[in-house]
C-alpha cells in the first residue's frame, strides 16, 4: 500500500485490511469429476441414515443426494429452478452506501462504489458465479472463492470461482470447512476475505438442516416409490390378457405350439391361429377403479411446490371457479419469497465480496456498497396510468418523462417517426 493511500486511511479513521492470500487456494483436481449416487435404491432407512451423517459435518453423501434428486425429478427441478431464477434472472448493481444509509461521508462511498463496480465488471463469469451461489437455496450452503492478485501497487480481486460441493465439510461447531489436498479430512479453516459462504435459510443448529431439498427428501422418495409402482402395474396388467382355449386331445406339442403363438401375438401384435382355437383379449381394469399411484404422484408434486413456491396455483392452475384470482395471491406470496431470497444474496455479496474489496482499497472505516438486483415489481398499468394522469394533471407533479415512457413501455419516437395524438396533455 502506498503512502497516500495509508494518509486516507488514517484521514478516514481507519486502517487497511489485513491482505487476504493471492491466488487461488482450492484448485480444480481430478477426484473433483467423481460422482456418489445415494438416491439409486434409496430406501427410508438409507435416507435417515444420509440425513444423520450429515448432521454430525460428513455432508458429502447428502449433497450427492441432493443433486441427484433434482436430476431425476422433473417437477422438482422445475419448482426448483422457478424459485433461483425469480432471482438470477434479474440484472444486478452496485450501488453507494448514502443510498441506504444516512449519516455516511459522500464523497468516500460514492469512490467505493464506483471502484466495487469497476472490478466486478472486470471480473469475467462473476454471473455464473451467482448462479452457483444460487444453488444454497435448496442446499442451504454454497461456497466461492475469491482470488486476489497483485495489480499495480494494490491487491485486487481477479476472479470469484465456485467451489464444488464435495469439497465442502463442517466442523464439530458447525463450522463451513474446505476439503483440499493438504487437508483431506479434516478440511482447512475459511480464511478471511477468500471465500463467500451463502446459507440462506437461518435455522437453529447445523447448517445442513435448513435447507429446501433436506424438506422435499421425503415427498422425493415417496414420489419415486408410487412411479416404480405403477410402472410395474403397467407392464404387468396394462397390456390386455390373452387367452386360447384349445381342445382336450391336443397333444403337447400343439399345446407350446400355441403358447409360442400367444407370446409373438403380445410382442408382433399379430398371429395365426387354426379355426379350432378359441382366442379372447381381456382388457385389462376393464370396469374398475384406476389404481392410485397417479393421485399419490400429484399430491407429492404439490407437496414439492408448497415446499419451494408457498403454493401450487402457479404451477398446476386449477380450472375451479375462483382459480384466477386465486392463483394471483398466490403468487403475491411467490414474489414474498423472492424478496426475502434477494436480500439474503445481498447480504451476503456485500458481505464476503464488497466489504473485503472496498476496505482493503481504502481502509475498514469506508462505507461499504450494496450488492441491489434490478426488481420492479408487477404493475397494473391501468392503475398506473391513471396514477400518472392526477400527479400531471390534477397535482402538477414534476414526473420525468422517461422514467414514465419506461414503466408504462412506452418508447420515444424516432426523428421523422409518426406519433399518436399531439398534445403532452395526459388524459
Amino acid at each position: 500500500m502506498g503512502i497516500a493511500q495509508r494518509v486516507v486511511n488514517a484521514l478516514r479513521g481507519g486502517t487497511a485490511l489485513a491482505r487476504p492470500r493471492p491466488g487461488r487456494m482450492v484448485r480444480p483436481e481430478a477426484l473433483d469429476r467423481w460422482r456418489e449416487y445415494p438416491a439409486d435404491g434409496l430406501t427410508p432407512s438409507r435416507l435417515a441414515a444420509v440425513l444423520r451423517a450429515a448432521d454430525t459435518g460428513a455432508v458429502g453423501e447428502v449433497l450427492a443426494l441432493f443433486e441427484q434428486m433434482e436430476e431425476k425429478d422433473a417437477h422438482l427441478y422445475s419448482v426448483a429452478n422457478t424459485r433461483r431464477l425469480a432471482v438470477t434472472g434479474l440484472k444486478w448493481r452496485i450501488i453507494s452506501a448514502t443510498e441506504t444509509q444516512e449519516g455516511v461521508d459522500r464523497a468516500a462511498a460514492d469512490e467505493a462504489a464506483a471502484y466495487c463496480r469497476e472490478v466486478l465488471a472486470a471480473v469475467d463469469g462473476f454471473d455464473e458465479v451467482l448462479q452457483h451461489l444460487a444453488l444454497a437455496i435448496g442446499r442451504n450452503i454454497a461456497v466461492a472463492e475469491n482470488v486476489w492478485e497483485p495489480v499495480g501497487n494494490e491487491l485486487r480481486l481477479v476472479e470469484v470461482a465456485a467451489v464444488d460441493f464435495d469439497r465442502l465439510a463442517f466442523d464439530e461447531l458447525g463450522q463451513t470447512r474446505i476439503l483440499t489436498r493438504q487437508e483431506p479430512y479434516e478440511g482447512m479453516a475459511l480464511l478471511p476475505g477468500k471465500f463467500v459462504v451463502h446459507a440462506p435459510h437461518a435455522v437453529s443448529g447445523h447448517p445442513m438442516r435448513g435447507g429446501l431439498l433436506r424438506v422435499s427428501a421425503l415427498a422425493y422418495l415417496g414420489k419415486h416409490f408410487a412411479m416404480k409402482d405403477w410402472l410395474v402395474f403397467a407392464e404387468v396388467f396394462g397390456m390386455p390378457l390373452r387367452v386360447a382355449r384349445y381342445e382336450p386331445s391336443a397333444t403337447p406339442e400343439e399345446k407350446r405350439e400355441l403358447l409360442a403363438m400367444l407370446r409373438s401375438l403380445g410382442a408382433d401384435a399379430a398371429g395365426i391361429f387354426s379355426k379350432a382355437v378359441d382366442l379372447n383379449l381381456v382388457e385389462a381394469g376393464r370396469g374398475k377403479a384406476p389404481p392410485p399411484y397417479e393421485n399419490i404422484c400429484m399430491f407429492f408434486n404439490r407437496e414439492l411446490s408448497k415446499a419451494w413456491l408457498g403454493q401450487t396455483l402457479t404451477v398446476e392452475p386449477s380450472s375451479s371457479p375462483g382459480s384466477l384470482a386465486a392463483s394471483r395471491v398466490h403468487n403475491e406470496v411467490r414474489l414474498d419469497l423472492r424478496q426475502d431470497d434477494l436480500r439474503k444474496e445481498a447480504r451476503t455479496i456485500r458481505r464476503d465480496v464488497l466489504a473485503p474489496m472496498a476496505r482493503l482499497k481504502f481502509g475498514t472505516a469506508v462505507p461499504v456498497p450494496h450488492f441491489q438486483r434490478a426488481y420492479d415489481p408487477p404493475r397494473d398499468l391501468r392503475e398506473l396510468a391513471d396514477i400518472l394522469k392526477t400527479a400531471v394533471n390534477d397535482l402538477r407533479m414534476p414526473v420525468p418523462v422517461k422514467w414514465a415512457r419506461r414503466v408504462l413501455g412506452i418508447p420515444a419516437g424516432g426523428e421523422g417517426e409518426a406519433i399518436l395524438g399531439d398534445s403532452p396533455r395526459l388524459s
